[in-house]
C-alpha cells in the first residue's frame, strides 16, 4: 500500500517513457459517461489518507515528469494540524497545481453499520471541507480501509459522488459499479 519516492520515481520514469498520460477520476467519469476522449494510455494515480509525504515527496515527483495525482484526504489531519499530514495550504498548492483533492472522510473510521448522522458528518464535512479550501467540489470518494455498506453506498450517491474507490484489486472500469471501482 505505500511505494519509496525512488521506487515512486522509477515507476513515473517507466510509464513517462512507456507514453502513459494520467488522467483524473474525473477525465474517466467523463469518459465512461458522456463519450470524452481519452489519452492512448491513460492511467490515474491516487494516493490515500493525506500524508504529508504526499506534498513532500509525490507532489515534487509528479510535477517533474508532468503527471497529476488524485489524492484522498483525511480532512482531520490538516483541521487538527496533526504533524504527519498535509496542512491546508499545501492542499490548497497541490489543487492550485492540477491536483485533484478528493474526500477519504474526516478521520478515516470504519463506515459499516453506521447511522445517518455519522455518515452525514464523515462524508458531507469532508466533502465541505475539501470544497471550501480547494474551490473545487469534491465529487470523488476513497473508503477507508476499503471498508462500506449499502448505507454507504446509498448516502455518496445523495451527496453526489461521481465515482469511488476500494481496495480491491483491478483495472476495469465501466458505468456499472461506479461507486465501487477496483484499483492497482
Amino acid at each position: 500500500l505505500s511505494v519509496p519516492p525512488d521506487l515512486f520515481r522509477q515507476h513515473l520514469a517507466y510509464l513517462a517513457a512507456e507514453g502513459y498520460q494520467t488522467i483524473t477520476l474525473h477525465d474517466l467519469y467523463a469518459a465512461l459517461n458522456t463519450g470524452a476522449p481519452l489519452p492512448a494510455k491513460p492511467v490515474i494515480l491516487t494516493f490515500d489518507d493525506g500524508y504529508a509525504d504526499n506534498y513532500t515527496a509525490a507532489f515534487p515527483l509528479l510535477r517533474e515528469f508532468g503527471f497529476n495525482g488524485t489524492f484522498f484526504v483525511m480532512t482531520a489531519g490538516p483541521d487538527l494540524d496533526y504533524p504527519d499530514y498535509m496542512t491546508w495550504d499545501q492542499i490548497e498548492e497541490m489543487s492550485a497545481a492540477g491536483m485533484q483533492m478528493e474526500s477519504h472522510t474526516r478521520d478515516h473510521p470504519d463506515l459499516r453499520g453506521r447511522d445517518t448522522d455519522f455518515l452525514v458528518y464523515q462524508l458531507l464535512g469532508a466533502q465541505e471541507s475539501l470544497t471550501a479550501h480547494t474551490g473545487q467540489p469534491a465529487r470523488m470518494f476513497a473508503y477507508p480501509a476499503g471498508e462500506y455498506d449499502e448505507a454507504v453506498l446509498a448516502m455518496l450517491r445523495s451527496l453526489g459522488v461521481e465515482h469511488a474507490v476500494t481496495t480491491a484489486y483491478g483495472a476495469l472500469h465501466t458505468t456499472d459499479g461506479a461507486l465501487e471501482l477496483a484499483r492497482v
